[in-house]
């Protein structure tokens, strides 16, 4: 067992630390970013004038990103459930619609590529130095399971992670469920288990769950995206190891 640090609070007694993906360790901005604009274009295309309305409901405002809208936040089925009801609104049944957001979110992934964005500065030095103090290691993210698995693939972190766990089909965060399964799959309790994440879903979550702390990020100082965090971090090498 761990005791880790992060600023002035302590969580004593650490098994496993788990990490959201997108936003925490991934700097993924430019590429939601630009999925969310290439989507509302194709959309547009095909039904003119629902384009600037979604995209705003993606969380794009010129191009600025919101961490806390749906493309940076949401799974990929909800990402296309909350399209589809912005083109049902336009009169075309749910089950058209559905497909029509399936679709171009598809076309606008196989344009943009599959090359996993860059990690954030420092990250793979803390998940080595959390990994050598014999803490076990996974991801929990919104993305899909794929997507995980590749991001990890790509950055070679294998070899420091017991967990790739992303939403396929069924519940999604801030289901303490997810959290539940994550622990269970690397063999340890929630109450010695840390969440690192930037959302109010990574905290709503692990609290659900009874984690043993919940450690917000926010790498653009805005700590209202991870309301119900015990600790709010602006950068990963703050998680520091007291003792082991």
């Amino acid at each position: 067992m761990v005791t880790i640090k992060c600023r002035n609070v302590t969580f004593p007694n650490i098994e496993a630390v788990i990490f959201d993906k997108n936003g925490t360790l991934e700097d993924s901005e430019t590429y939601l970013r630009s999925l969310a604009q290439r989507t509302a274009r194709l959309i547009d295309a095909q039904i003119p004038g629902i384009g600037e309305p979604l995209l705003m409901a993606f969380g794009v405002n010129s191009n600025n990103l919101d961490p806390a809208g749906i493309i940076a936040v949401a799974s990929r089925r909800e990402t296309e459930i909350a399209a589809a009801a912005y083109i049902a609104e336009t009169g075309r049944g749910w089950f058209e619609s559905l497909k029509i957001a399936r679709h171009t979110l598809d076309e606008a992934e196989q344009y943009l590529g599959q090359t996993p964005s860059p990690l954030f500065a420092g990250t793979l030095e803390v998940i080595k130095s959390l990994s050598q103090a014999e803490l076990k290691l996974g991801i929990l993210s919104a993305a899909t399971t794929q997507e995980v698995q590749m991001f990890v693939a790509h950055h070679q972190l294998g070899s420091y992670l017991q967990l790739q766990m992303g939403v396929d089909e069924g519940p999604s965060k801030p289901d303490p469920i997810l959290f539940l399964q994550a622990c269970q799959a690397l063999g340890v309790e929630p109450n010695a288990t840390l969440m690192v994440g930037d959302s109010v879903g990574d905290m709503q979550m692990a609290r659900n769950a009874k984690a043993a702390g919940c450690v917000g990020i926010t790498w653009i100082s805005k700590s209202d995206h991870v309301q119900g965090a015990d600790v709010v971090i602006h950068q990963l090498d703050e998680i520091q190891i007291v003792k082991s």
